[in-house]
């Protein structure tokens, strides 16, 4: 069931073997473990694109892969759930960010009104910055953590109602 469901939203591996951005790869992507679905490579993926997820960087997906290839976790997988952080939802996640990162510094929140420029960018890095990466990397530990185990459970539990159904019938 689990199997089924994750395989449902996943592109078509010779797709993702066609970007541009993955041909830095070679001949590593033709390694089959990196296209199979099994659990162990479904809670590894999980781990590596949420990680990325909440990561404040520019390709995100690039990242997931080169850490998909060496642990030979399900790769389309990996960089499907970076998109987690996608235009919409960045804003809301990345200021849970900061805030947690707030926290985790002790500091005070400081005010900040967003500008699309250098000048606001390079003067943010040195107010809103630390709290910010801090909270980033807090956050993206954290969601690593519970997809690595969330998908785990819910792939035994699967794996355990479908052995029941089996013995039902």
């Amino acid at each position: 069931m689990a199997k089924k469901t994750i395989q449902r939203f996943l592109p078509d591996h010779n797709k993702i073997k066609q970007q541009k951005s993955l041909k830095i790869f070679g001949k590593l992507l033709h390694d089959a473990n990196l296209w199979h679905l099994n659990r162990r490579s479904a809670r590894g993926a999980f781990s590596v694109g949420l990680f990325f997820a909440f990561i404040p960087v520019p390709f995100q997906m690039v990242l997931a892969a080169a850490l998909a290839i060496p642990f030979r976790v399900n790769l389309p997988l990996s960089i499907a759930l970076v998109w987690i952080t996608n235009p919409l939802t960045m804003p809301p996640i990345f200021y849970c960010s900061y805030l947690v990162g707030v926290f985790a510094l002790g500091q005070e929140q400081q005010p900040f009104h967003f500008e699309a420029s250098w000048e606001w960018l390079a003067q943010s890095l040195t107010t809103i910055g630390p709290a910010f990466i801090v909270g980033s990397l807090i956050c993206a530990s954290i969601a690593a953590v519970i997809g690595f185990f969330g998908i785990d459970y819910l792939w035994r539990r699967s794996v355990n109602k479908a052995w029941q159904n089996r013995g039902q019938d």
